[in-house]
């Protein structure tokens, strides 16, 4: 059977439906449901509900012993089903937590930063970084436009970089195939590269209800690319192994969307000049995120040319045993200075 979210609502007024959607059987038998709020939208949503039987959680921390701590809570309540209500960092953390207890969960998200609302993936804080790790996916997915068009503008368009990406991402999984013979799942591709050609064209912006509904159906779309895959492969290449450098190097420097762009453009770039990739191509993806105000050169995210060729050599070293167009052309510190010039010359024109 795919794997795959049980419902989908996107539309405005969605979240009315929530309360149904955890009164479904095949949820919750005895109706014990617990909601996991962000800090914001997420705590007015919940008392907004009409739910008198759930218990409330607050998340304050997007960090693993915030996570495993939520289990615990889950686990012991002997809850059947749980909503994680907020942004990427509090579905995140009840994904896990779910995961932990066993039991399913609803993900509502209140905005569209990126595809983590549906994928089988949790990006939790830790002493040791901020590592992806496997859960079980949400079995229903929530997302009323009304609140994803309260929450700042600069959130939505930073989940346009993360769709778009899974274009450079599935060629590095190509380049893997290609190369090393690393196995290939063509629904997978299919339902990312889906969910980036439905964004790369349009030409209506955030401010259209239909464009926000097509990518929430695309960040979820690439949410179960990830499911089928059993990996983050088919949203995940190269230009992620660089939004990761960059956040460990430079935190404040740009967000997961826009750095996963930014990551994405560059990487294409190599594939141009040492691949033979389509010129035009690059220019669309480089079109696609100028229209909607994301970086495209290290200065938009307040990085200098030095930065960034310092946060792409150390990129390979935060997805071991990925294989991209990093590992594959092996570039020294120098030759990654100079493409970065390069780079900044022709995608700045």
């Amino acid at each position: 059977m795919l794997p795959s979210p049980l419902s989908i609502d996107v539309r405005r007024g969605a979240i009315a439906s929530l309360g149904s959607v955890l009164a479904d059987r095949r949820i919750a038998t005895e109706g014990r449901i617990a909601v996991a709020v962000g800090p914001g939208q997420g705590e007015q949503i919940a008392a907004d509900l009409d739910l008198p039987h759930c218990e409330v959680f607050r998340v304050e921390e997007g960090t693993v012993d915030a996570a495993t701590e939520l289990g615990k809570k889950l686990r012991s309540g002997a809850y059947e089903a749980v909503a994680g209500i907020g942004g990427g960092k509090t579905i995140d953390v009840t994904k896990f937590a779910a995961t932990m207890a066993g039991i399913p969960m609803v993900a509502v998200a209140t905005n569209l930063a990126h595809d983590g609302v549906a994928s089988p993936v949790s990006s939790l804080e830790h002493e040791g970084g901020k590592p992806s790790i496997g859960v079980t996916m949400p079995i229903a997915v929530v997302i009323d436009l009304d609140y994803v068009r309260a929450a700042p503008s600069r959130l939505v368009r930073s989940g346009i970089g993360d769709v778009v990406s899974n274009i450079s991402a599935i060629e590095d999984w190509e380049l893997s195939g290609r190369t090393n013979g690393e196995p290939v799942d063509g629904m997978a591709v299919t339902f990312a590269r889906v969910a980036a050609e439905a964004i790369l064209h349009r030409p209506d912006s955030v401010d259209s209800d239909a464009f926000l509904t097509v990518l929430a159906e695309g960040l979820v779309l690439s949410g179960m690319a990830m499911s089928v895959a059993g990996s983050s492969r088919p949203a995940s290449g190269a230009c992620h192994e660089i939004l990761h450098a960059v956040t460990q190097l430079h935190p404040a420097a740009g967000n997961h969307g826009e750095l996963a762009g930014l990551g994405a453009l560059y990487a294409s770039f190599l594939r141009v000049r040492h691949l033979g990739w389509s010129e035009a191509r690059l220019g669309e993806i480089r079109d696609c995120l100028i229209r909607h105000g994301l970086p495209v050169l290290p200065s938009d995210v307040g990085l200098d040319e030095e930065q960034f060729t310092r946060a792409v050599v150390h990129a390979p070293g935060t997805r071991p045993g990925r294989f991209t167009i990093l590992e594959h052309l092996n570039l020294s510190e120098h030759e990654i200075g100079r493409s970065v010039a390069d780079y900044v010359e022709a995608v700045g024109r």
